[in-house]
C-alpha cells in the first residue's frame, strides 16, 4: 500500500535528517516504526503526510508511493484526500471547540452533511467516553480523552491509512492499553491501516504486525512483530532485558547505547 523507496530529507538544505529510508506498510497490518528521540521517526511520518516544506525540509532523493501512486510532491492536502490523515504528536485537538465540532473540522471532506453524521456515528461507537464529552471544550478533555478526540478526528475523512505519533506519550498506561486496543479493533474490523512511531517498543510490537527499527536516520533492523521482540539486540536496546528475560535498569541499558551501535 505505501513504500518508501530509499529517501533522504534534508532540512535548510544543510542538514541530512534521514539517509536512505525504505520502508512497506502493507494494507490492512498495523507496522510500527520504533527508535529513540531523534532518530527520523517523525520526520519520515511528515514526509509521507506532506508536511516538510513548512518546516523547510525536502526529499532530496528517492520517492514515496501510495497505491502504486507517486505521493512524494503532493500537498499535504491532497495526500489527505488520497486516503492518508496523521494524528501528531501531543494530540493537537482544537482546543476551544467541543469534541463533536472537532470532528466535524475533521470530515470537512465528506461530500454531504449525511455521510459525516456517519462518519460521526461510527467513531463514538468506538470512542463512546467522547460520545458522553462531545459538547465540552475540548481543551476541558483529559490528555487519554484529546487524543481519543484525535483518532477520531483522523477517522472522519475515511482515510485508508492513518499515521500516528507517539499516540502513547504523557498517557497513563491503563489509557494507553485501552486507546492501543481500539486501535487494533479499527484495524481488524474496519480495514484501517496504522503506521505507527513509537518509543514504547514492548506497546507498539504487542500491536503491530510488523516493525522497523531507526536509528540515526536510517532503518537499521525490520521483520515480523513477534521476531523483533524475541530477538536479543531489540530486548537488550528496547526493552531493557538482559538475556535470560530479566529486567536491566536504566543505566544498565544508556551505558549499553553508549558502547555499542547497531551500524558497526
Amino acid at each position: 500500500m505505501l513504500q518508501i523507496n530509499n529517501i533522504e530529507v534534508m532540512y535548510n538544505n544543510v542538514v541530512l535528517v534521514l539517509k536512505g529510508v525504505s520502508l512497506e506498510a502493507k494494507e490492512g497490518k498495523i507496522t510500527t516504526v520504533l527508535g529513540a528521540n531523534g532518530a527520523g521517526k517523525t520526520t519520515t511520518l511528515k514526509a509521507i503526510s506532506g508536511l516538510l516544506r513548512p518546516e523547510r525540509g525536502d526529499i532530496t532523493r528517492g520517492n514515496i508511493e501510495f497505491g502504486g501512486e507517486r505521493i512524494d510532491r503532493l500537498a499535504g492536502f491532497e495526500i489527505v484526500k488520497k486516503g492518508i490523515v496523521q494524528v501528531f504528536e501531543g494530540r493537537r485537538v482544537f482546543v476551544n471547540l467541543t469534541g463533536d465540532e472537532n470532528l466535524i473540522a475533521g470530515g470537512h471532506i465528506e461530500p454531504s452533511t449525511a455521510e459525516m453524521n456517519a462518519r460521526k456515528d461510527l467513531v463514538y461507537s468506538y470512542f463512546p467516553r467522547i460520545k458522553e464529552r462531545r459538547n465540552i471544550r475540548s481543551g476541558y478533555l483529559s490528555g487519554g480523552e484529546q487524543q481519543m478526540l484525535a483518532v477520531g478526528r483522523a477517522l472522519m475523512s475515511n482515510p485508508k491509512m492513518v499515521l500516528l505519533d507517539e499516540p502513547s506519550l504523557g498517557l497513563a498506561p491503563m489509557i494507553v492499553e485501552e486507546i492501543f486496543g481500539i486501535i487494533k479493533r479499527l484495524n481488524e474490523e474496519q480495514g484501517v491501516t496504522f503506521l505507527l512511531v513509537e518509543q514504547n517498543a514492548a506497546l507498539a510490537l504487542e500491536y503491530a504486525d510488523y516493525g522497523y527499527v531507526m536509528e540515526n536516520g536510517s532503518i537499521v533492523m525490520e521483520g515480523e512483530a513477534e521476531a523483533l521482540r524475541t530477538n536479543s539486540d531489540v530486548q537488550e536496546f528496547y526493552l531493557g532485558m538482559a538475556e535470560g528475560g530479566e529486567r536491566k535498569s536504566y543505566r544498565d541499558v544508556k551505558h549499553y547505547r553508549r558502547r555499542k551501535r547497531w551500524l558497526s
